[in-house]
């Protein structure tokens, strides 16, 4: 199975080296902002001459703004634009420009209704202060020494690394991996360096292939799973935000930044600066290693992994909870548990967004009306089970899994429990009855007016 694996690693760079990447992202600013200028001129000049009542077919010729016809227009102005474009790798005014048409791609397709999600917003000009720096490099001299603690890029050269890269150059030397390119990125004060690859992985097995696991994500708990355990919620972002307040005051009495009259910010506001960047890095980074850590961990053990298909971005616009949500990482346990469980060889299964599975009893299937978020002891009016609100769910998505393929025929179940995305089992006492199940005390089944099951990720040949 061949796939697209990211290895990243801290660069230790000099501060003269540190001087030329720096160099290399502006490189890359200066080409995103000149051809974004060109692209804003010609709209420009169209709109006006519309206005002016030309015809369509006498207007100014639109420019193209694929990456061929930008780069075509930067090499036929880049003596005027740029005198010093020697002094860079190619690569680097490349990555601006390959960025820009990624960027205008975007905005097109999302105005012409191509394109899925939020309404994308028009090219914005790139900031020195407000870019993240980093450059692209997809040809060259790249490479992991044999030292595993050097890597070399085009016109960097030779750059030492924090820690050992010999996961990547295992597979290099084992020719299972091929580097298709590599970028360099500042982030939170240190720069990184991250390889694109080619890998070819061996197909595997889960330890337990049969076990099924239902995942309940939350705030007060990270994650519940079906079988019981618990895993804690380390809110890095809460531990981290007493210094993270005190920084920011410290850092709003300081000599600030101010364009409009031409001041120059101190270096102690800078100094502030760095260390705010610094503890965001860091609550990123204990985040990222935890959630790298669980995903993990259930896609080795187990052979399906259930997980909800939540609207994380509904939920942000609580604002007693947004903060909490996102320190969490809903989005991001989804992102990694879709492409680890392909790896492992088991399947992911998500639930439809509708699915009912914290108002819905684990052991007969009742479905209650409505369930306030305070009440975090599920209790049953129809069987009297009573458990936690997060197990209960859990169950539900582990039950709903278990019944996508018939244990005993082995085929495919119309849906998970013969239920849709409304649905609970008939004959319940002081529960709503919900569209497409059958009235009270009647015995007869409804057809399912849609499946539970939202998507199921399986294991990729």
């Amino acid at each position: 199975m061949n796939t697209i694996q990211a290895y990243r690693f801290a660069l230790d760079l000099t501060p003269r080296q540190e001087r030329v990447v720096l160099a290399h992202a502006g490189a890359a600013r200066v080409a995103h902002n000149w051809a974004l200028g060109q692209i804003k001129a010609v709209m420009g000049q169209r709109a006006a001459e519309r206005t002016y009542g030309v015809a369509e077919a006498d207007l100014t010729p639109a420019t193209d703004w694929t990456l061929p016809a930008l780069r075509k227009a930067w090499n036929s102005a880049k003596d005027e634009v740029a005198p010093w474009w020697r002094e860079c790798s190619k690569e680097a005014f490349n990555t601006g420009l390959d960025g820009l048409a990624r960027a205008m791609k975007n905005w097109s397709d999302s105005r012409g209704g191509k394109r899925a999600g939020r309404s994308v917003g028009f090219a914005r000009r790139k900031t020195k202060r407000r870019t993240t720096p980093s450059v692209r490099f997809t040809t060259g001299a790249i490479r992991v020494e044999p030292d595993r603690k050097h890597v070399v890029l085009p016109r960097l050269g030779r750059l030492a690394l924090h820690e050992s890269a010999r996961k990547l150059a295992r597979r290099l030397d084992n020719g299972t991996a091929r580097i298709m390119s590599a970028t360099a990125r500042r982030d939170g004060g240190r720069w990184y360096v991250s390889f694109t690859c080619e890998v070819q992985r061996t197909p595997c097995v889960p330890a337990r292939p049969a076990s099924t696991v239902g995942v309940d994500l939350g705030v007060k708990h990270l994650a519940v799973l079906s079988t019981g355990e618990v895993v804690a919620n380390p809110r890095h972002l809460a531990q981290a935000s007493r210094r993270l307040r005190r920084l920011a005051r410290r850092q709003s009495r300081r000599i600030s930044p101010d364009w409009r009259v031409r001041r120059a910010e101190s270096k102690r506001w800078e100094g502030t600066r760095r260390a705010l960047a610094s503890v965001h890095a860091r609550v990123a980074h204990l985040r990222r290693d935890g959630l790298h850590k669980l995903t993990t961990r259930l896609a080795r053990e187990h052979g399906t992994v259930v997980v909800e298909d939540l609207n994380v971005a509904g939920m942000l616009h609580n604002r007693k909870l947004a903060r909490h949500i996102a320190d969490a990482g809903f989005a991001e346990i989804r992102r990694q548990l879709a492409y680890k469980t392909q790896w492992s060889g088991g399947q992911l299964i998500v639930a439809n967004r509708w699915y009912p599975s914290s108002r819905a009893c684990s052991g007969c299937g009742a479905v209650k009306t409505k369930l306030a978020l305070s009440e975090r002891t599920y209790t049953c009016t129809t069987c009297g089970v009573t458990l936690d609100r997060d197990l209960n769910a859990a169950l539900n998505l582990a039950a709903l899994a278990r019944d996508v393929v018939d244990d005993r025929s082995g085929r495919e179940s119309l849906n998970g429990r013969g239920a849709d995305r409304k649905t609970p089992l008939a004959g319940l006492v002081a529960v709503k009855r919900l569209p497409g199940t059958a009235p009270a005390g009647q015995t007869g089944t409804v057809p399912p007016q849609g499946g539970a099951i939202d998507r199921v990720h399986t294991k990729v040949h």
